[in-house]
This record gives C-alpha cells, structure tokens and sequence, in this order.
C-alpha cells in the first residue's frame, strides 16, 4: 500500500479506526480486525481513550503486542470519560497520557491528538503540556481534530511564539456527503503544512452501498444501532439521490461506490490517510484495496457536480 507522512511518521494512506472496539465488537473480534489491517498493508491505527469507554485502547495494545513494530498509534484525549477526566489542562494532558501508555501498554505514543477543543484552557497551556511529552520522549508526534481552521491558525501561532511542538495533523470529518473542510480547513491545513485525516470518510457506511432508499437499516450495522434521528438524517432523500448517483457513476467506471468514496478523498491535496472503521476483517480488507483508483480532472469534476446538491444546502 502507497504512504504518506505526517510530520515524521509515514502512515498507509488507508488507516484502521478502532471506535469499534470495546463497543460493537470484543476482543478477540478486535484482534482478528487488527491482524487482518496488518496482513493488507494498513500500518495507522487510530483509537482515543474515550473509545470502548477506554477498552479500545486495551484492545488495540493486546493485538498489536507481537507486532508494535509494524504499526503507527494514533490516540487521542480530551473527551469525556467521566465527571474527572476530561479537557485540555495542562494536568490533565500529563494525567491523560500516562493513562493511555498503560492501557495500550507501550512506551510511547506515535500520534496524540486533542479530541476535541477545549474552549476553557489556553491553547499555549495545552501545547506547553504536550511539547513536555514529546521532549520526555512519551509522544512522537502531536494533532488536532475537530477544529477549526481559526483555532489551527491559532494553534500555529502559539506553537512558534513559544517555541512549543506543533500540530502536524488535523483530523475532523469529510466526505462525499461532508464536505465542510472544504471551506477553510483544508486550506489551513495546506498553508501550514499540516497533514489532513478525514473521519467517517464512508459516512457511517451509506457510501458503501451496504444501505438502501426506503428500507430499514440492516441488522449490525452502525445505523442500525444509531439514535433515531442520527440515522435518519444519514438515510435522508437528499443523501440517496447524490449516493445512487455517485453509485450509478463509479458502475459506469467499473469499480465500487467504496472505492470512489475511497480514492475520491486520498486524491485531495491535504489528505495524509483515510481511517475507516471495521467489525470483521473483510471489511478492512475492502477498505485498504479501495484506494487505488487515481481519478481524472474531468472524472473529479463529475464527482463535484454530482455533489453540489449537498455542498448549497450544508
């Protein structure tokens, strides 16, 4: 599998989201995930400790055990796991780490990122705390996700007036169906040299193909398990007439609406990897063979026009 770097970490350009794990599946079906990611070439797996209510993290240290050296561990902090353990302090950085290494049972972390910002703490406040982790040698690199492209600016701004690490990655949400970042973030991101990684980049798997107009979503799968109006407003109409369009495109191509969704964002100019979460190892194994398809001008523009519908009304 082609890579990218971020910062100085080369990643398969088709990383593993590991939100699965501890939830939808146990760990010996997290295991069998893991390996299979390995065997097709994924090297980036990415958990964060609120994920499993902290087991994916254990999950993912326990499969990895044999094989650390064949991996690149994101993780990432900052979200709630109780009343006391939350946000971006200082201590809590320190606090929220130590805690990761054990549950993940390594020395050092290759990615840490800030789930989520934390409005109530300085960003220099935070920064100080990760670049002390990344000088103890507990952090390789460190990242962002869900911000947006002013808190980068600003993040980039203290990171050089202090002398502190800097964010080498971003990782929010985008998509055929989401493509938000498309407004500044992904421009932040090129301007600073930051490495972009698109979550939910199948849309809670409607760009699989796996789900279909009028009909309940099927048993096991992410949607079906999901909040009423979650999962009706990702089954919405105006989805569906863009998917099946999208779908009827990528036909006419020869290849999969997976592999369009896939491909499509690994062709965007920021875009470092694409994490993909999975419950049975031929799902990761469809994931990682997805990406190969290198798409012409005109095909993008197609791709963008069939699209548009979504972009006016977001």
């Amino acid at each position: 599998m082609d890579t990218r770097m971020i910062g100085s970490l080369e990643v398969s350009v088709v990383g593993l989201g590991c939100n699965n794990f501890g939830g939808r599946i146990d760990e010996q079906r997290s295991a069998a995930v893991v390996h299979a990611a390995l065997d097709a070439g994924v090297t980036l797996f990415d958990t964060a400790d609120i994920y499993g209510s902290t087991k994916s993290e254990v999950f993912l240290g326990a499969a990895l055990a044999k094989r650390r050296h064949e991996a690149v561990i994101a993780t990432k902090f900052g979200g709630p796991i109780d009343d006391q353990r939350h946000g971006a302090s200082g201590a809590y950085v320190k606090q929220a780490a130590e805690a990761s290494l054990r549950r993940l049972g390594v020395e050092r972390i290759d990615l840490y990122q800030l789930h989520f910002p934390d409005q109530a703490v300085p960003i220099e406040e935070t920064l100080a705390a990760l670049d002390e982790l990344v000088r103890e040698g507990k952090v390789r690199e460190i990242g962002c996700s869900n911000f947006s492209a002013g808190m980068i600016e600003d993040a980039e701004r203290a990171s050089a007036t202090g002398q502190l690490a800097r964010f080498v990655s971003v990782q929010n949400e985008y998509s055929l169906l989401n493509r938000r970042p498309e407004r500044s973030v992904l421009g932040a991101c090129e301007k600073f040299g930051l490495g972009f990684i698109p979550y939910f980049p199948l849309a809670s798997g409607v760009l699989t193909g796996k789900y279909r107009r009028g009909e309940a979503p099927p048993a096991g799968t992410r949607l079906a398990g999901a909040p009423a109006e979650r999962a009706e407003k990702a089954l919405s109409d105006r989805n569906f007439d863009v998917v099946e369009r999208l779908e009827a495109f990528a036909s006419d191509h020869g290849r999969s609406l997976l592999d369009l969704a896939m491909s499509w964002l690994l062709q965007r100019t920021a875009v470092v990897s694409v994490i993909a979460g999975a419950t049975r190892p031929e799902q990761v194994q469809a994931n990682a063979a997805a990406s190969g398809w290198e798409l012409s001008a005109a095909e993008i523009a197609e791709v963008d026009a069939i699209t548009e519908p979504l972009t006016q009304k977001d």
